[in-house]
């Protein structure tokens, strides 16, 4: 029963870890864009969070009104200033000024919150639990995979069901198109780094609830993220959300035979499945 535990654990975890890839995989999937500030973004969501709790004495999860439009609205006009002008076939310039905009963020980050180590408090929350057989089930565990599956529920029915969404897509399969259709790239990718940003800062919030964070987060954040993705199929969200379940077993398993070997264990299924199949499990299919 503890390695049935062990493996349900994983499969909430991989929820938390499917949210952090979520925006990297949609921005990668659109654009080709590889964005290494992303785990420094969803740090910069859960001390956004922590602001609000210590200024309005807000619950957590309400945050998520302030700060999702809010870093939407950041991630739509960083694009628009700053990032567009290196989306290209050379992924080397967005590599280089992401890195740079990860360094200033961690700085600016330490210098308003020092390096103290922050956790958000959910009440309740924190030690609900629900019991099936003898299995407990944490309530914020189910919150975050159920938050994961409605997230990347919501953008395949975005991509499938709307224009932008369609447009989106078109832009992912062949970018030099959409402007003979009358499109503006750069506003599309805008908006494709608004949701992203807008993913980013439901995963930092609950990442905030989850565990224990502070301003050097982000690396450890965005290598999870890209593990999902790899895992999952790059440019597929259903995959993400299968990388991100598979890397969090595998962390549970891990866990379950010694806790030193948690983190460990997850690299090594990473690097297992990169060596047997590149491409990961479920890529993206053109057409």
């Amino acid at each position: 029963m503890e390695w049935i535990n062990a493996i349900v654990q994983g499969i909430l975890l991989g929820g938390l870890y499917a949210l952090f890839a979520a925006g990297l995989s949609l921005m990668f999937g659109v654009m080709r864009f590889v964005n290494l500030a992303h785990g420094d973004f969803i740090v910069a969501g859960a001390f956004g969070a922590l602001l609000l709790v210590a200024s309005l004495g807000l619950h957590p999860l309400l945050t998520l009104v302030i700060v999702l439009p809010v870093m939407a609205v950041f991630g739509y006009v960083g694009q628009r200033l700053v990032l567009n002008r290196v989306v290209g076939r050379d992924i080397l310039p967005s590599i280089l000024v992401t890195f740079g905009l990860s360094v200033i963020l961690q700085n600016l980050m330490l210098e308003q919150f020092s390096a103290d180590s922050q956790r958000l408090s959910a009440g309740a929350l924190d030690t609900a639990s629900f019991a099936i057989d003898t299995l407990s089930i944490g309530a914020v565990p189910l919150l975050m995979f159920g938050a994961a599956v409605a997230v990347l529920g919501g953008l395949n029915w975005f991509f499938g069901h709307t224009n932008t969404g369609r447009l989106l897509r078109a832009t992912s399969d062949d970018g030099e198109i959409i402007g003979l259709m009358g499109a503006d790239r750069r506003h599309l990718f805008a908006v494709a780094t608004a949701i992203a940003s807008a993913v980013v800062a439901i995963a930092g919030v609950l990442m905030a609830v989850k565990t224990n964070f502070d301003p050097s987060a982000g690396p450890i954040r965005l290598l999870f993220a890209f593990e999902a993705v790899i895992i999952g199929g790059l440019g597929s969200l259903w995959g993400t959300l299968a990388g991100g379940i598979i890397l969090g077993v595998a962390q549970g398993i891990g866990a379950q035979i010694d806790p030193g070997l948690q983190i460990l264990t997850g690299h090594i299924v990473f690097l297992i499945i990169l060596v047997v199949r590149p491409q990961g499990l479920f890529p993206k299919q053109k057409g």
